[in-house]
């Protein structure tokens, strides 16, 4: 997957949509990140066996890979991949540096 943990991203479909945040979870069997303060929604917990805990929480769902973008200098880029030194690495496609 092109995005990884603690990436900057900006969310660019979706009910949160330009919004921008750090991924929190990645979930590569599903192709969904989590990213933190998007995309968040209402969730009902019960109440643990102390006694505590219960009620409505917001917490953030995770959205599918394609809706979002790595943020490079303010403004969103695809990723691609290029051998350095025969090591696999990330590259940005708007200026070709490495991520």
């Amino acid at each position: 997957m092109k995005i990884r943990k603690g990436d900057e991203v900006v969310i660019i479909a979706g009910k949160s949509k330009g919004a921008t945040g750090k991924v929190i979870a990645v979930d590569l069997k599903r192709d969904r990140v989590t990213v933190e303060g998007a995309n968040l929604i209402k969730k009902n917990t019960k109440v643990d066996a102390q006694g505590k805990g219960g009620g409505i929480v917001t917490v953030e769902a995770p959205l599918h890979v394609s809706n979002v973008a790595l943020l490079e200098d303010g403004k969103p880029a695809r990723v691609g991949f290029s051998v350095v030194d025969g090591k696999k690495v990330r590259i940005s496609r708007r200026t070709g540096k490495e991520i």
